[in-house]
């Protein structure tokens, strides 16, 4: 992002992380544009003790999804899960992402998100004080989804485990206040698939332009793509009937790709994939390519201004053809 600090470039991430969770994206994909290779002369040494380093400098990708991966934890679960690290240093002194799945302690919700602690067998769950007389399952699992009580689940999860837990309703919460509350463990997509919730982004590294789309997670990849570029066409377009060329239709999962200050021209020269396919121009890749800021006044937008610029300017696009 070019930021020459490790307070810039956190204070850069945070402030993609913020529209990432103001509009309710799904997937965030970190590629690699090649560039880095150019710039080792900014790299600062590993430390002589052998302890892990800041990666901002070194290695920009991994900076770029540790902190984002970091900041969409609930922040209960965070050190549980990400030892301390250099490049987490600064992360408390940015805002706060407060997404549906940043839940307080005194909050209800149906689903949470916990960390595994322990395993519990059929004899130890024995020994535990509760009403219900019925046999707990042979094996369970105990997580702390950040309330008074732990949640058991009839699973055999490994500790230390991030876990998306359904709980009773609220009116189904007899259980002994000494013991565990009986829950499941679910899919990280349920909440949004069967109750409409945001829960929240995941995050995805690719070592390439062409990785981001081929290495797809979603069956039947991106069925809606837009690529940008101060050469495309004004992204209002778009959404004028008299003016666009072609009409955009319904999709499932749409990507939006953003360059870096060199824009996406660079990436497709750095990406050996694309070049055996003889692609040229990074439009051949996309559905849409379009210019988020016609008539911009700085000769550069940078990524960050770009991803609120995108997201904003493509957000009656979501709302009306998503499917969900």
């Amino acid at each position: 992002m070019g930021a020459l600090t490790a307070e810039l470039k956190t204070l850069l991430v945070g402030q993609v992380a913020r529209a990432l969770a103001v509009f309710c994206v799904d997937e965030v994909v970190v590629f690699d544009d090649g560039q880095c290779k150019r710039r080792q002369h900014d790299t600062q040494p590993q430390h002589q003790n052998g302890d892990v380093a800041f990666t901002g400098y070194s290695d920009p990708s991994h900076f770029l999804t540790h902190l984002l991966s970091y900041l969409e934890t609930p922040p209960f679960l965070r050190k549980h899960l990400f030892p301390m690290h250099p490049d987490l240093r600064l992360a408390g002194s940015l805002p706060s992402l407060d997404m549906p799945h940043h839940l307080r302690s005194n909050e209800w919700c149906q689903y949470r998100e916990g960390v595994t602690v322990e395993k519990m067998t059929e004899d130890q769950g024995k020994k535990r004080k509760r009403r219900k007389e019925d046999a707990p399952p042979e094996v369970t699992s105990l997580v702390d989804v950040g309330l008074t009580q732990k949640i058991s689940v009839p699973a055999a999860i490994p500790s230390h485990v991030r876990v998306t837990v359904q709980l009773p309703g609220m009116q189904n919460t007899d259980h002994d206040e000494y013991g565990p509350i009986s829950g499941k463990a679910v899919a990280p997509s349920a909440p949004r698939e069967e109750s409409g919730y945001y829960w929240g982004y995941t995050v995805r590294a690719a070592s390439s332009l062409s990785a981001v789309i081929t290495e797809c997670t979603y069956p039947g990849g991106y069925d809606l793509t837009f690529g940008t570029s101060e050469r495309g066409s004004p992204v209002l377009d778009l959404t004028r009937p008299a003016s666009a060329k072609s009409p955009i239709p319904e999709f499932n999962h749409m990507l939006i790709v953003f360059g870096g200050l060199a824009g996406l021209e660079v990436a497709v020269q750095a990406d050996d994939e694309l070049q055996k396919m003889s692609v040229k121009e990074p439009k051949e890749l996309f559905d849409f390519w379009v210019n988020l800021c016609p008539g911009q006044g700085s000769r550069t937008v940078r990524t960050e201004e770009a991803v609120w610029l995108g997201l904003m300017a493509l957000r009656e696009v979501v709302l009306n053809n998503g499917k969900n």
